[in-house]
């Protein structure tokens, strides 16, 4: 039993386990970032609406 290359075994694994979560976390956040930009955008009003009317004789 090698109890260093255990021990080194064990820290990549949690090092690896904390890089990933932490990429989850970042990729949520630019979700979450992404869906309240187009909440606002779609909140908007149209930039030409109610200008113009349109008109049949």
């Amino acid at each position: 039993m090698n109890i260093p290359a255990l021990s080194i075994g064990m820290n990549q694994a949690a090092l690896a386990e904390k890089v990933s979560i932490s990429l989850l976390k970042k990729v949520m956040d630019t979700a979450q970032q992404d869906q309240n930009q187009l909440v606002q955008m779609l909140q908007a009003p149209h930039p030409t609406s109610g200008q113009t009317i349109d008109l049949k004789v």
